[in-house]
């Protein structure tokens, strides 16, 4: 209901024949206003996958055809079949891994390898390793596939760079200079490149061809941006710092809006099946944001994940999301070497969490 429309309800007398029409209008109105104030669907953890073991992680990756999650593990990638949601393979040798990132019509793997600036390539049936290639970068987060040129990109951290590479030969084809220290990358599919510039709280647009920056613009009050996600039809990017969703227009090439999001966030996604972008809070939530297109831009709901669970991805077929988090003991005292002390792991309790929106 309009507020026209309950502002002509209201003109009637409360008494004789006013009285009688508000008796009669009063369901709808107040029907009008149930549906109004029902929230969304919330999305909520439907299963816990656990995985064990000890050490950090970074990144998860769905490759939806095969209905396999790879999860980034301290020193290898932990392969889960989505069929049954159990560990069903491993990638070894994978020394500070961070990223994963697929050449489905050469039915290649890559992962960023950050302690030793690698990338291994590895066979996506049997996952076995074809190759480990030397970056020419330092220290390689993030990784993604361009299916524009058909190239892998490093997000190099240490050199401020990016590393494009040959899927099918591994040969380092060149770098794209960033300036400033790169966070995750989003390719549009058409020969455009967005990368986060941590360090300078920018958005770069890459040439991923000519491997050059052709814009770039601030999004502040986004602060040191991580995780991002594009929404491709409705050319739109989302970066996300703590507590502070930022939102371009790729067209005009700048912010256009932010929303307040949870803290801690290192992760994004975006469902174009059903409008929504995410983030993956440190802070134990999962940030979800309707869309409508270009018209706008709100935030849905804070669902409840673990805390810790700083990154996901985002099954577009089933509309799953995964993210991944562990138990914390105490953190250690403070040292002038390490002032702000991080928390131990407690070991085998790293879990893949499982998110569905309920019906």
């Amino acid at each position: 209901m309009n507020v026209t429309s309950l502002r002509i309800v209201r003109r009637f007398p409360r008494t004789g024949l006013g009285a009688v029409l508000l008796a009669l209008l009063a369901p709808t109105i107040a029907g009008g206003f149930a549906a109004a104030q029902t929230p969304a669907p919330a999305y909520k953890i439907v299963k816990r996958i656990p995985i064990g073991g000890d050490g950090g992680w970074d990144y998860l990756a769905v490759d939806p055809g095969a209905r396999r999650l790879y999860v980034s593990h301290a020193t290898h990638v932990v392969v889960v079949d989505l069929a049954r949601d159990t560990v069903m393979g491993d990638i070894a040798n994978t020394p500070g891994v961070h990223g994963i990132a697929f050449d489905h019509a050469l039915g290649r793997g890559f992962t960023s390898n950050g302690r030793d600036s690698t990338v291994t390539i590895f066979d996506l049936k049997d996952l076995h390793e074809i190759a480990r290639v030397n970056v020419g970068g330092a220290n390689p987060d993030a990784i993604g596939f361009d299916p524009f040129t058909k190239r892998i990109f490093t997000m190099n951290g240490r050199s401020s760079n990016a590393s494009a590479i040959n899927p099918a030969t591994g040969k380092v084809l060149g770098f794209v200079e960033l300036g400033g220290r790169p966070e995750e990358v989003a390719s549009d599919g058409k020969g455009r490149l967005y990368i986060n510039v941590e360090d300078k709280s920018e958005v770069a647009e890459v040439d991923p061809k000519a491997l050059r920056v052709l814009r770039r613009w601030s999004i502040k009050p986004c602060e040191g941006p991580s995780g991002i996600a594009i929404d491709v039809a409705h050319k739109r990017l989302f970066s996300v710092c703590d507590k502070v969703m930022a939102i371009s227009d790729l067209a005009a090439g700048k912010l256009l809006t932010t929303v307040t999001i949870g803290d801690g966030p290192d992760g994004a996604g975006f469902d174009p099946g059903r409008g929504l972008a995410f983030s993956s809070n440190g802070d134990g939530t999962l940030t979800v944001v309707r869309t409508n297109g270009a018209a706008g831009y709100a935030v849905q709901e804070n669902a409840t994940t673990q805390r810790g669970a700083r990154t996901m991805t985002l099954d577009p077929g089933t509309h799953r999301i995964y993210t991944a988090s562990a138990e914390f003991g105490p953190a250690p005292a403070p040292t002038p070497e390490r002032p702000r002390p991080r928390p131990s792991m407690v070991p085998n309790t790293f879990v893949v969490l499982v998110l569905e929106r309920t019906k």
